[in-house]
């Protein structure tokens, strides 16, 4: 059987939970997911690349040496998952700045100040304490793993690759031409951008096309300029 290594992309499902008490916090099991009260999303498996970090950096680096077909237990440590809680990311905050928002912080309630969430610890003395850590840090966690299937297929590991980047798309695969239909015109950086990204981690794919939808690939390619080979 193969083992796994960096750039395999696979078909896996997984759930996450704390160690120490085995809350649940992240899985792409329906059942797992009906069970934790968690519905509302879209469940079943998902594919990934080893390596380009669509799932946990330590749990990546885990998945290598693994077996197609079986389910693993793997550990993480704080470091390996989300971090361990670093004090200079709790801060104390005036509470009129929140006031002045109209916002009446309690603890637990979840803040963004500046553009980075955090969540309200303490409110006391005219100062509420905001903690920017990731609410998982300094948390070891274990991840239950169901590697279902290697990939294989080129057209499938490139729409689920782009999948991560922007969605859902119309894509068509011809003697090493990726053709990516979009729903909207995209910047010409984006696309060189995306298109290195493919070819790098898919070695047959040599050219990448991003083309509008409603208007005839070939004028889009040559007046857009968004092809990258």
């Amino acid at each position: 059987m193969q083992m796994l290594k960096e750039g395999d992309f696979i078909e896996i499902d997984y759930t996450g939970r704390l160690k120490d008490d085995g809350f649940v916090f992240d899985t792409t099991v329906e059942k797992t997911a009906k069970e934790q009260g968690m519905e509302g999303h879209r469940y079943g498996p998902v594919v990934v690349c080893i390596g380009q970090g669509n799932v946990l950096p330590g749990l990546e680096k885990k998945l290598v040496g693994k077996e197609p077909g079986k389910t693993y237990l793997i550990d993480l440590r704080p470091e390996e998952a989300f971090g361990k809680k670093d004090a200079k990311l709790i801060q104390l905050i005036n509470t009129a700045k929140f006031k002045k928002d109209k916002i009446e912080p309690v603890p637990g309630m979840q803040v963004n100040v500046d553009g980075n969430m955090g969540i309200v610890r303490t409110v006391a003395g005219g100062r509420t304490m905001v903690d920017f850590n990731h609410p998982l840090s300094s948390r070891e966690i274990v991840y239950e793993v169901s590697i279902k299937r290697l990939v294989t297929d080129d057209l499938e590991k490139a729409s689920n690759y782009l999948k991560h980047f922007i969605g859902d798309v119309e894509l068509s695969l011809n003697e090493g031409r990726l053709s990516v239909t979009i729903p909207q015109k995209m910047p010409q950086e984006l696309a060189k951008m995306l298109g290195e990204k493919v070819k790098a981690v898919i070695p047959a794919i040599k050219e990448v096309n991003f083309m509008e939808k409603s208007t005839a690939p070939a004028d889009i390619t040559q007046s857009a300029g968004l092809n990258s080979s």
